[in-house]
């Protein structure tokens, strides 16, 4: 008979013990490694972390979005756990949800190294991994083992075409991941804006958007339920934004995810000529914006997720507050460990409390409400 998982209690308390182990002992010592190096290590030693029945969030923090209960909006972002090595540690951890991937559709080991790098001063990161994936094959049983355990952990899949499929047949790969992951992930997220992938963010046009959005769509035959959401890149326009926004609604999709990571650096205070995106502190406000962007032509009809810069319940809580129904981390648990996400859920309790909101839902897109109705007053 399997043991029973320790209290809710108890796990709070070693989340606890294991944010100050991270930040005392463990990050000293990864940081002397190699970047990739110790992603992977990270990756190994959560994969064998006993499994923990995480506190149950309270009633403010949980929120709904495309049609599913999250207990509360802090999710883990893409790229962090590229093969789903690791689900049940972000459960473990108390994430509302975590999006795995990118995933491909065949097997490929994405650029040469060396490929990622810390910005220490800058608390950020950069990277031109280029989509490194174990395959469709090999990442949908870890999955489909994952939704056998019954976590509370929302389970999103990231999907992105292969390196070597020709401009033309790009579409076609997604359809084949939708295939196979329609009937095991929560939701999914077509990745149109890595910027290590070439030509991949030519796709963020309301044409191509279309093509990929027939081509799952007709893939999925039956199951017809999924969420699918699309990822989009801190440097578009605000003209492209609304162009992008105008072909999500017409195609009746349930979100996007902004943002990725960004090509932009002296703009953000960042002197580096490294090759990749940039993600981290410097990524905050470019994504916030985008955010708003979003938030003002989509008026709530379909979810944001809000991506970029989060290393506190403040960075999250003005995403919130920009438009953004949920949110994503993945550069902030590196400087600031597993810790984090208990502090962030801690520190929303409180500024709802201090600004009158009784949930997460209430003071989504409240900076752009406020922004307007004094616009409105002073006309």
């Amino acid at each position: 008979m399997r043991a029973a998982p320790p209290t809710a209690r108890f796990a709070a308390e070693m989340a606890n013990l294991a944010g100050l182990g991270y930040r005392w002992l463990a990050k000293p010592l990864l940081f002397r490694l190699d970047p990739e190096l110790s992603h992977r290590w990270t990756l190994a030693m959560l994969a064998r972390m006993p499994r923990f029945k995480p506190a149950i969030d309270p009633p403010e923090l949980r929120t709904e979005a495309f049609g599913l209960y999250f207990s509360n909006p802090i999710g883990l972002a893409a790229g962090m756990d590229k093969d789903a090595r690791a689900a049940t540690a972000w459960n473990s951890m108390g994430f509302g949800f975590a999006e795995i991937g990118t995933v491909t559709p065949r097997p490929q080991p994405g650029n040469p190294r060396p490929r990622m790098w810390r910005l220490t001063e800058h608390r950020a990161l950069i990277n031109r991994l280029g989509f490194p994936s174990d395959g469709l094959e090999a990442i949908a049983p870890r999955i489909e083992s994952l939704r056998r355990q019954r976590l509370r952990l929302r389970i999103g899949i990231n999907l992105g075409p292969n390196k070597d499929t020709a401009a033309d047949r790009v579409a076609e790969d997604y359809a084949t991941l939708i295939a196979r992951v329609a009937a095991i992930a929560d939701f999914a997220v077509i990745n149109v804006s890595s910027p290590n992938t070439p030509g991949l963010r030519g796709f963020q046009t309301p044409e191509r958007i279309r093509a990929i959005v027939e081509a799952i769509r007709a893939a999925a035959g039956s199951i017809q339920h999924l969420p699918i959401l699309l990822k989009i890149a801190p440097d578009l326009e605000p003209a492209a934004i609304g162009e992008i926004c105008d072909a999500a609604l017409a195609l009746r999709l349930d979100g996007i995810v902004a943002t990725n990571t960004t090509l932009k650096r002296d703009e953000l205070g960042v002197h580096s000529e490294l090759p990749g995106g940039l993600s981290g502190d410097p990524l905050k406000e470019l994504a916030r914006a985008a955010i708003a962007e979003l938030y003002d032509h989509l008026k709530g009809r379909i979810t944001i997720i809000g991506v970029g810069g989060i290393s506190s319940a403040d960075d999250a809580y003005g995403h919130i507050r920009a438009g953004a129904n949920l949110v994503e981390l993945y550069s902030g648990l590196i400087y600031q460990g597993p810790g984090l996400i208990r502090e962030i859920k801690r520190g929303l309790i409180g500024l709802l409390a201090r600004d009158g909101f009784r949930s997460i839902s209430e003071a989504v897109g409240s900076t752009s409400r406020s922004q307007a109705k004094q616009s409105q007053m002073g006309e």
